[in-house]
């Protein structure tokens, strides 16, 4: 306690200079903290979007043999989600029954035919978009309320129906679950997002701290070093070093939870991307402001214990300012073991032989990340002297010799400059391989977008007029055959209804086709149906609106056309027999058929499309192949967290360096001061600056950008994609490199005063 009380006192008296690197500290410390709690309060957010998702989630009380009691008298509700662009619209139908049940949580009543209620962000999509009121008809009664809407913009609506006008539903008599199938981020993606944050954010600030806690560590260290010589025992050094340390740490703190409060409440009323919440929904967890108010004072003592052990064991050499030790070769073993996992999972990705044990790349894989990112700041100043004492022996170049010199006998000045920005472009490697396979997953590659609803939902009536729809450039009917056979697996095969107009908007490429006459088609893209052979029949089951039955005998033609359809998401699949339309007898239709209606894959197109079928019967259920729009959206917000990562791991990297190297350029005051009096000139000194710190932070982003690449396209084989080398991203890359060089130098010249203070030098 006597140590801890008199490294408070000499803060507090050690004049204006330390009192101003304590409050830099501090402030160092607050803008960390405050990239932490942004970082934890996410998987928070997202939870608190789950949970009232769940709470919302109609259910229905079983008996013992899980039958829903009372289904006869409780309401039913259908619950159907359709693309609006990019964004998920949830549309809940609500037949009133005999039974009265509570609202859900948003709202004070449930809808009554003819009612809707909505959420606040739809209510503006309706009045910028009148077509869209055919999805949702009804009059307005009121707003849907934070509690029952997973975020501020989140299109959700519950319509009052008659009990006649639904088609399917299921019985509600409660609303709660205790979790939600619709997850925000699934749990596996959101392992992959935490990962990813912990290199992007963590990890670097994590060195971002360690720079704070060690600011001035060279006259710290020397004070310390006196503290030592006049009796104090080694513990109480860095009991003195750790109580500035951590009071710096703690206030800093402090102000950091402070500064995300105020951050929070600004954003999450702007607003990210695709990414949206309520301010409460942001309030971190005690768990997460202990980690805030413990983690960084602790990792603050450990970087202080760790500076005061030098001068703890030998102040002699510390206030005599012996050589240094070199580096321990040590530094480069987490490398080696890392680089040979990716290297391995390369090798076996550019021979075919990509691994199809997810569970071992699961494991080995983050392994292999981890280690390359320590490797790569362990051996930072291993690598930096080695080329500092060959360029020091081969150049006659006097500012070149001069730096080089300084860093072979400072090769740890290298690592406080150059480990942020170098783990930033390494990190942005690894983000811009998930960001990769998360494209390949929402690609539609496909041109034309398919609609599908089933034919017993919709009369004869309707189903014109959805063929009708404005932006329907094809459209046919597709039912299965029939079969009495008791095998598990019956031949069957696919008939389509439709003519060759309608067959060539279904599809993007198409043979000629035989106007009037049945044919069957083929894909190459698709494996073939083995049970449609030229002759074979095979029975279809027709039934018209009397619920009269009739059989339709179908023979495979021998007849074939070719179509071409790379993305296999079309209506049509290889060995299905194309019927036209006057094959069906009058009245009678296709049991258990579907409708197939096919569109430009455009976004507008698809909206437009969606809009017309609502028109039509806005309580149909629709499926898009193809378009997975919760997975659009889910994807939408693993994009907006990871560049927001990515935005905190830029701000993190520059202010690392930038703290790094004034701090260094300021311990080197006197050996600038010396070599101005020895007649050095300024633009030689500023040269040497640049160079004693571009060309250590130089190599280690070539050494960051190939690891970097090797452990992108690694995760790329391991994630079972199609894509596992990735050229594109090379410029991007070696640009953020060169801007990260560019700012180095930048960064590095006004550090260099004009005026000469010999006081440095008597000081020293």
């Amino acid at each position: 306690m006597r140590e801890l009380l008199l490294g408070l006192r000499l803060l507090s008296g050690s004049g204006r200079g330390n009192r101003v690197r304590f409050l830099l500290m501090a402030g160092g410390s607050a803008i960390g903290v405050c990239c932490l709690a942004m970082v934890l309060a996410i998987p928070g957010i997202l939870a608190a979007q789950d949970g009232r998702k769940a709470a919302r989630q109609a259910d229905c009380t079983r008996d013992e043999r899980r039958i829903c009691t009372g289904a006869a008298l409780a309401p039913v509700e259908l619950k159907l989600t359709d693309p609006y662009g990019s964004r998920p619209m949830v549309r809940v139908f609500h037949a009133p029954g005999p039974l009265t049940i509570d609202p859900p949580p948003g709202l004070t009543a449930l809808p009554a035919p003819g009612e809707v209620f909505v959420s606040p962000k739809l209510h503006e999509e309706l009045e910028k978009e009148p077509g869209l009121a055919q999805l949702v008809p009804g009059r307005e009664r009121g707003l849907i309320s934070a509690q029952g809407l997973a975020h501020p913009d989140e299109l959700f609506a519950y319509i009052g129906v008659r009990r006649d006008q639904l088609k399917g539903g299921e019985p509600v008599t409660s609303y709660g679950w205790r979790y939600t199938y619709d997850e925000t981020v699934e749990p596996s993606t959101l392992d992959i997002v935490r990962f990813t944050l912990a290199g992007v954010v963590l990890l670097p600030l994590a060195v971002y701290l360690s720079v704070c806690a060690r600011l001035s560590a060279a006259a710290r260290i020397r004070r310390l070093a006196a503290l030592r010589l006049v009796g104090l025992s080694k513990k109480g050094v860095q009991r003195v070093n750790a109580a500035e340390t951590v009071a710096a740490a703690l206030l800093g703190a402090v102000a950091g939870l402070g500064v995300y409060a105020v951050a929070n409440q600004l954003i999450s009323r702007i607003g990210l991307p695709g990414f949206r919440w309520y301010p409460s929904d942001g309030s971190l967890s005690l768990s997460a402001v202990l980690i805030c108010l413990i983690g960084c004072p602790a990792l603050a003592w450990f970087a202080g214990a760790l500076g005061a052990r030098k001068a703890a064991a030998n102040p002699l050499a510390v206030r005599r300012s012996a050589v240094e030790k070199p580096p321990a070769k040590w530094g480069l073993l987490p490398l080696f073991p890392g680089l040979g996992i990716v290297v391995g999972y390369c090798v076996a990705g550019a021979t075919g032989h990509a691994p199809r044990d997810t569970s071992v790349s699961a494991v080995l894989m983050p392994v292999a990340v981890v280690l390359v990112g320590i490797g790569l700041v362990l051996s930072l100043p291993i690598l930096s002297r080695a080329l500092a004492r060959t360029l020091a022996r081969t150049s006659r170049s006097l500012p070149l010799g001069l730096a080089m010199r300084r860093n072979e006998l400072e090769p740890g000045g290298a690592l406080r400059v150059a480990t942020g920005l170098v783990l930033l472009v390494y990190a942005a490697s690894l983000v811009q391989g998930v960001l990769i396979e998360l494209d390949q997953v929402s690609k539609n590659t496909s041109p034309v977008q398919a609609y599908v609803l089933r034919l017993d939902r919709v009369t004869p009536e309707q189903q014109k007029a959805l063929e009708s729809v404005a932006g329907v450039r094809g459209h046919g009917v597709t039912a299965r055959s029939w079969s009495d056979d008791q095998a598990e697996f019956p031949p069957t095969i696919n008939a389509v209804f439709a003519t060759c107009a309608q067959l060539r908007g279904m599809v993007p490429k198409m043979g000629r086709c035989p106007a009037g006459e049945p044919f069957r088609v083929e894909n190459p893209h698709d494996l073939p149906n083995q049970d449609s052979r030229p002759g074979a029949s095979f029975p279809f089951r027709l039934r018209n609106e009397k619920g009269e039955t009739r059989v339709l005998p179908v023979r495979v033609p021998e007849r074939q056309v070719v179509f071409e359809d790379a993305s296999g998401l079309s209506a049509l699949s290889s060995g299905d027999v194309v019927l036209p339309p006057s094959a069906l007898p009058d009245g009678f239709r296709p049991e258990n058929a579907m409708l197939t209606l096919v569109s430009g894959s455009e976004p507008g197109t698809v909206r437009s499309v969606l809009d017309g079928i609502g028109g039509v019967d806005p309580t149909v259920e629709v499926d898009t192949p193809g378009v997975v729009v919760t997975a659009l959206q889910q994807i939408t917000v693993v994009r907006t967290i990871l560049a927001m990562g990515m935005v905190l791991g830029l701000i993190i990297g520059v202010a690392a360096y930038l703290v790094a190297a004034t701090d260094r350029a300021v311990e080197r005051r006197p050996q600038v001061t010396a070599l101005s009096l020895l007649g050095a000139r300024p633009r030689t000194l500023r040269s040497v600056q640049v160079v004693q710190v571009v060309l250590p932070l130089a190599m280690g982003l070539v050494l960051a950008v190939v690891a970097g690449k090797a452990a992108e396209s690694s995760y790329l084989v391991t994630g079972g994609g199609a894509i596992f080398w990735d050229g594109a991203g090379v410029p991007l890359l070696l640009a953020c490199a060169l801007g990260v060089v560019v700012i180095a130098t930048l960064g590095s010249l006004p550090l260099v005063g004009r005026r000469i203070d010999p006081e440095l030098i008597r000081r020293n």
